[in-house]
């Protein structure tokens, strides 16, 4: 799934940098010749054994950030009114010491899935964090009243659970205005772990423009998937750096092993 639209990223303080979102779904097409691709075969990466679950062995050891994704869709008549609405209630929550959580970012579609809203939160403290939140919205008369107006804007809603890989950036503000692109990819049961692997090595070709957001995989909800999080000044710098990827030896075999795990 891939999604592009208006991104709002959330300060401790009252100011929000709105940006634009972009995100697909994509599966890289290769140009090597048949030849190649046999050849490359024979040399196959040996994974090491798994040992511990993939939390403790992908996720940051040093933070015990647990986040949510939401994907909300939205009747088309009502996106506006829901954007207000939803901004006014998060902006709250997120500056409220009392609620341990955070807004990462707010986006509405612009290419996938559209009149679609995606939100990103983070919880600082992991389970226990996300559970005090919910016990006090649960008690919370203007989040109840918030969600009974929001639940007539709405077509359909779901969420997941979602760790960070330890080898990319923790989200976090920038200066905009920037396009980000969310790229999900649903790996086959087994994989996870040579995804981390090969991703480690891979994520120092994408970091010299500071394009790197985060990275996520899931926890709970749909398992075995993958979102990327990346940030570009616009549609045309994209296509520039993602190019320029190409060509640092290592960033091609990287693309070739994982596509292998979808």
């Amino acid at each position: 799934m891939a999604t592009m639209g208006s991104l709002k990223w959330f300060k401790m303080q009252p100011l929000r940098y709105k940006c634009e979102l972009s995100s697909w779904v994509s599966l890289r097409r290769f140009t090597h010749s048949n030849d190649r691709g046999w050849f490359r075969s024979l040399f196959v990466h040996k994974v090491e054994p798994r040992t511990d679950t993939h939390s403790n062995l992908l996720s940051k050891k040093e933070t015990s950030s647990l986040y949510k994704i939401q994907y909300h869709n939205v009747k088309p008549e009502y996106l506006e009114a829901y954007n207000s609405l939803s901004a006014e209630v998060q902006n709250r929550l997120h500056h409220d010491k009392d609620y341990p959580c955070e807004v990462v970012g707010s986006w509405n579609t612009w290419y996938g899935e559209q009149d679609q809203a995606v939100h990103l939160w983070r919880y600082k403290g992991g389970y226990p964090a996300l559970t005090e939140c919910l016990n006090k919205l649960r008690q919370n008369k203007e989040y109840l009243d918030f969600r009974k107006e929001r639940s007539k804007m709405l077509i359909s809603r779901r969420n997941q659970l979602l760790l960070e890989f330890s080898f990319w950036n923790e989200p976090a503000p920038r200066p905009g205005p920037n396009i980000y692109e969310l790229r999900t990819y649903r790996l086959r049961p087994g994989t996870m772990i040579e995804w981390g692997n090969h991703w480690a090595r891979a994520i120092k070709h994408r970091q010299e423009n500071q394009e790197a957001v985060g990275g996520f995989f899931t926890q709970i909800g749909e398992l075995y998937v993958v979102h990327h999080l990346w940030a570009y000044k616009d549609l045309q710098s994209r296509e520039e750096t993602r190019n320029f990827a190409w060509q640092k030896p290592g960033w091609d075999t990287a693309v070739y092993y994982t596509a292998e795990l979808q």
